[in-house]
C-alpha cells in the first residue's frame, strides 16, 4: 500500500511543500533545520490524531500555535496522503485529505474526505465526508463497481469536532480504503536505534514482535526471530557474517536470573562476547537487520540518519537492505547526512529540503537537469551533495 503523494500545508515549517510520484525506498537529505525529523512527524502527528484526537495531537507537539506555520495564525493546517490499494480486485489511487482549523481557541477539524475513483475517468467518489463533527460515509462500498447499484451514504455525527471519522469507520474492513488508511497509520514507525539502549540484559517480558524506535528490545525480537523464525534469524546471521569481520555466531542467552542478552562469537576466540563489549558499528548492523528482516513488515518506515556508528563501505549494502525491505512491502524513507550513503541511493529515489523565505521547500534530484547530467557522466550523488549542487541542503 505505497504512498504516491503527499502534500502538507502550514505544517510548523512546511507552508506548502508537495512529494510526488513517491518510490519505495526514499532518501531525504538537507541542511540541519530544514525539516527532515517534521517530515517525519507529519505521519506521527496523523496517528496520534487517529489514536487520541486532534487536540491532544496538537497538545504533544506544544499546540496548534506551535504547529502551525509561522505567519498564519490560525491555519488552517492539512495534509493530503494518496496511496495505491487493492479494492475489490482493482487497483486504486486512494485519496485521505484532512484540514484542521483553531476556532475560537479550539482545534476543529473543518474536513475530512476519503476518496477515490471507480474507473480511470470521472470524478473520485467521496466514501467519507466529514466537517465540524458531522458527515457521511457510503456503508457499501462493496457495490461500487456495480453501476446499476446506488451507493448509500449513511449520515453519522462524532461525538466531538476534534475526532477523525476514519478512526471508527475505519475499524471495520467493510469500509475498506478507510480500513486500509487506518492500517497504515497505525502500524507507521520511526527508527532512531541508540546504541547504548541495545546493550545490556533485558526483561524477558515485553513486545517481542517487533524492534522499538530505539531498539531497546533488540535482545527480546532476536529471541523471537531465534526460536520462532529459525530461517529468518539465520540469514541475518549469515548477512552478519559476510560484513562483519570475525563474527560466527549470535545467539540469545538467558541469564542466570532470567534476563536475556546477547552473545557474539569471534572465531578467533573460544569464549563468546556478551553484546556490552561488542563495538557499536557490529550492534547497529546487527540491530538494522533485525528490523528490516521482521516477519511482518511495517507498511512505513522512516529512520533517521542510519550511518552513525557505521563503517562507510558498509552503508551501501545498508542502503540495499532498505530497497529490499521496500519490496517486501514496506515503504522506507530514509534521512541522513552520509555522502556515502547517499552515493548508494538512486537519482529517482532522492529528495532534497531547502529553506526558501524561511520555509521548507522540496525538491527531487532526477528534476534537476545539472545533477541529472552529472550523474549520466559517472558522477556519484554523495560527491555533487559535497560540491554544493544540490542547493540549500549540502553539508557545508
Amino acid at each position: 500500500m505505497p504512498i504516491e503523494k503527499l502534500v502538507i500545508k502550514n505544517y510548523k515549517a512546511f507552508r506548502d511543500a508537495v512529494l510526488t510520484n513517491i518510490p519505495r525506498f526514499s532518501v531525504v537529505v538537507g541542511a540541519n533545520g530544514t525539516g527532515k525529523t517534521t517530515l517525519f512527524d507529519v505521519f506521527g502527528f496523523l496517528k496520534d490524531c487517529l489514536t487520541y484526537n486532534v487536540t491532544r495531537a496538537l497538545q504533544r507537539r506544544g499546540g496548534f500555535k506551535e504547529v502551525c506555520s509561522r505567519g498564519v495564525a490560525d491555519g488552517p493546517i492539512s495534509i493530503e496522503v494518496q496511496f495505491r490499494h487493492v479494492i475489490n480486485k482493482r487497483d486504486r489511487l486512494v485519496t485521505y485529505y484532512l484540514e484542521i482549523g483553531n476556532e475560537e481557541d479550539r482545534p476543529v477539524v473543518t474536513r475530512e474526505i476519503l476518496r477515490y475513483k471507480r474507473g480511470r475517468h470521472g470524478k473520485p467518489y467521496h466514501f467519507l465526508d466529514f466537517s465540524h463533527g458531522k458527515g457521511t460515509a457510503i456503508k457499501n462500498e462493496d457495490d461500487f463497481d456495480e453501476a446499476d447499484k446506488k451507493l448509500d451514504p449513511e449520515p453519522s455525527v462524532l461525538d466531538s469536532p476534534d475526532i477523525l471519522a476514519v478512526k471508527g469507520i475505519g475499524q471495520f474492513t467493510r469500509f475498506k480504503a478507510a480500513n486500509a488508511f487506518r492500517q497504515l497509520l497505525e502500524n507507521w514507525h520511526v527508527s532512531d536505534i541508540h546504541i547504548s539502549d541495545t546493550r545490556g540484559s533485558k526483561d524477558v517480558t515485553g513486545d517481542d514482535e517487533h524492534l522499538s524506535v530505539s531498539g531497546d528490545n533488540l535482545q527480546l525480537v532476536a529471541n523471537n526471530l531465534f526460536h520462532e523464525h529459525r530461517e529468518v534469524f539465520d540469514a541475518i546471521l549469515g548477512k552478519m557474517q559476510r560484513r562483519v569481520p570475525g563474527v560466527t555466531s549470535v545467539q540469545p542467552s538467558e541469564t542466570d536470573d532470567g534476563r536475556l542478552l546477547l552473545k557474539f562469537q569471534d572465531g578467533a576466540f573460544r569464549d563468546p562476547f556478551i553484546d556490552r563489549y561488542v563495538s557499536d558499528g557490529t550492534m547497529k548492523m546487527f540491530a538494522y537487520l533485525v528490523l528490516l528482516h521482521d516477519p511482518a513488515p511495517r507498511p512505513l518506515l522512516c529512520v533517521e540518519e542510519p550511518e552513525n556508528q557505521l563503517y562507510p563501505s558498509l552503508l551501501r549494502e545498508l542502503a540495499e537492505e532498505f530497497r529490499e525491505y521496500a519490496q517486501r512491502g514496506g515503504q522506507v524513507f530514509v534521512s541522513t547526512h552520509s555522502p556515502d550513503f547517499l552515493n548508494a541511493a538512486r537519482l529517482e529515489e532522492v529528495f532534497w529540503l531547502q529553506k526558501q523565505g524561511g520555509y521548507t521547500v522540496v525538491r527531487r534530484a532526477n528534476e534537476d537537469e545539472q545533477i541529472a547530467a552529472y550523474m549520466r557522466d559517472g558522477d556519484t550523488m554523495g560527491a555533487l551533495w559535497k560540491q554544493g549542487l544540490f542547493f540549500g541542503a549540502d553539508p557545508a
